[in-house]
């Protein structure tokens, strides 16, 4: 193999290319969420790229070992096998990856395609993987000149090593100190910029249950697209007693965008001063609702409520990010907590001082990112003292650690995709279908319901797939998980990585998208149900379908 002045084979490992090929082949079986054949060439790529280089740290590692190989003679015949069969599972690959991604499909509701488009997906993934070859090798350039300098005072090993280190510190001091510092900045002025946009379409709310009114301290101006869009939708008393046949609340809505006040205790002080001027706490329910990273609220999860309660509720929630929840997550990851939990706190600590007999029903929600800030801002104290009433989590990342706790010590029999925790007393888990059979225990006096889907690769995603398969993987598996998916190495955790932003792309009540049926029913459990027959629940559902078909605020799909 030829060598550049500097040492590096320009060559192409055969062990790594074999490896890569298998890599590559597995990366289009099924995953969670459907993948275009941008997407795919992309994924395609860069598995090659970790096969391939897993290929020759193993191939370097058997060297330096001085480790036997293959006979040359039979080396002769061994190559060609091993290269005919590598290229034949490739072609199977691309052959099938049409009817694989359409398993995907069909699981999560979606139509069929005609054709995975084989030679763009395989021409992007060639792009990707030069690409990163390229930057690999720069760095193994860099690597070995810097082991140069060493060479004439230190051992050659012991330079190599000098040199590997700093390479390694000199990339990761690059990447976290220039990179994600100055994209951070230029993506939270670019948000910003856009969450000051005023919408010609949003109306300005002019009752004062809603926050951004013109006599409210809440400035329209300040609450951010996603806080304008919150405040100024939703059903009006009117349409909620059209609904129930009976003179009903108009519901309360308040939010407090980053512009509103300098502090996250600043912003939630005003939140609970309009709270307690709107006798907030006077109402059936109070809602403290964490958005997303975005600061957008689900209408989904809110509008079905509103009508259960006859409007007989106040929601108030407080912005914390302009990015969206993966950006916030790895940029911010603290800021969204902080804001939970300033918010959290001064409404909970004037809750808990009114008569427990005239104070409202206190629920916690949270979507997504909302989800695990919502989790975190409550305490196992607060549960001892004056506990809330209950919460509906939604599409829980995986990052979330009492969920997390959770699914690994749930019911013996039951599954990881919609666990039971101690038959159901205080924590149920639901999806699509609603909640498993063997919540046999009647509700406490706390109801915690987790509404996720078996498609969701936020949930589901874990660092372990690197190596080891998941339980929700394995038969029976979720409703909405291709029944053709399978555990590859390395492979799997990259295909769920890459489905994590694909998740809000597929339709309503799969994926990261929750129906608001599906929260209604969550709602029932949670709220202990309405005085409503069977009929009359399927009526509203039906009409929370009809808005989410209509209503701007659905197509927004804020993470």
């Amino acid at each position: 193999m030829t060598k550049n002045p500097y040492g590096l084979r320009t060559s192409f490992c055969r062990f790594g290319l074999i490896l890569g090929s298998l890599f590559f082949a597995a990366s289009f079986t099924p995953s969670l969420i459907p993948r275009n054949f941008e997407i795919q060439g992309a994924l395609a790529g860069i598995a090659f790229g970790a096969g391939y280089g897993i290929g020759v740290i193993l191939n370097t590692l058997w060297r330096y070992l001085e480790l036997p190989g293959l006979d040359r003679r039979l080396l002769k015949f061994v190559k060609p096998l091993i290269s005919t069969i590598v290229l034949a599972i490739m072609l199977l690959a691309l052959y099938h990856s049409a009817s694989w991604q359409n398993s995907v499909r069909h699981a999560v509701g979606m139509d069929s395609v005609d054709s995975a488009y084989p030679f763009s997906v395989t021409l992007i993934a060639i792009l990707c993987f030069l690409i990163l070859l390229f930057i690999t090798r720069g760095l193994i350039i860099l690597g070995r000149s810097i082991a140069g300098k060493f060479y004439n005072r230190f051992p050659r090993r012991i330079s190599i090593v000098a040199g590997a280190v700093i390479t390694i510190a000199l990339t990761f001091t690059f990447a976290n100190g220039v990179l994600v510092k100055y994209t951070f900045r230029f993506l939270d002025n670019s948000f910003q910029r856009f969450d000051a946009l005023l919408e010609p379409d949003r109306p300005q709310p002019l009752i004062p249950e809603r926050a951004g009114n013109p006599l409210s301290k809440l400035e329209w101006r300040k609450l951010g697209r996603a806080g304008r869009e919150f405040v100024a939708s939703g059903p009006r008393a009117e349409e909620i007693s059209a609904f129930t046949q009976q003179k009903s609340f108009e519901p309360i809505r308040l939010y407090a965008g980053l512009q509103v006040a300098e502090s996250p205790e600043e912003r939630a002080a005003l939140l609970l001063e309009e709270l307690i001027s709107l006798n907030a706490f006077e109402r059936q329910a109070l809602l403290i609702i964490t958005p997303t990273g975005t600061g957008w609220v689900d209408p989904s999860a809110i509008d079905g409520l509103e009508f259960l309660l006859n409007g007989d509720i106040a929601s108030v929630a407080l912005q914390y990010s302009y990015l969206s929840s993966p950006l916030s997550l790895l940029f911010q990851p603290e800021s969204g907590l902080a804001s939970a939990e300033a918010l959290f706190r001064v409404v909970y600590d004037h809750w808990k001082e009114l008569p427990a007999e005239h104070r409202p029903k206190l629920y916690l929600h949270g979507l997504s990112l909302g989800a695990l800030n919502s989790q975190r801002s409550i305490t196992f104290f607060d549960m001892l003292g004056d506990p809330i009433d209950g919460a509906v989590w939604s599409g829980p990342p995986f990052a979330s650690t009492k969920w997390r706790s959770l699914t690994n010590n749930r019911d013996t029999g039951s599954s990881e995709w919609l666990p039971i925790f101690q038959n159901g007393r205080f924590i149920r888990f639901m999806n699509q279908d609603g909640t498993p059979e063997g919540n046999t225990a009647p509700w406490g006096d706390l109801r915690f319901v987790y509404l996720q889907h078996g498609s969701d690769a936020i949930t589901f995603f874990d660092r372990s797939l690197l190596y080891r398969e998941a339980d929700w993987m394995k038969s029976p598996r979720a409703p909405d998980v291709s029944p053709l998916l399978r555990w590859y190495p390395i492979v799997s955790m990259l295909q769920l990585f890459i489905d994590m932003p694909l998740a809000d792309t597929v339709p309503m009540g799969y994926g990261h998208v929750f129906a608001p049926e599906h929260y209604l029913n969550a709602w029932l459990e949670v709220t202990g149900g309405a005085k409503w027959d069977t009929q009359k629940i399927d009526t509203l559902k039906t009409l929370l379908k009809q808005r989410s078909l209509h209503a701007d605020g659905y197509e927004h799909r804020g993470g």
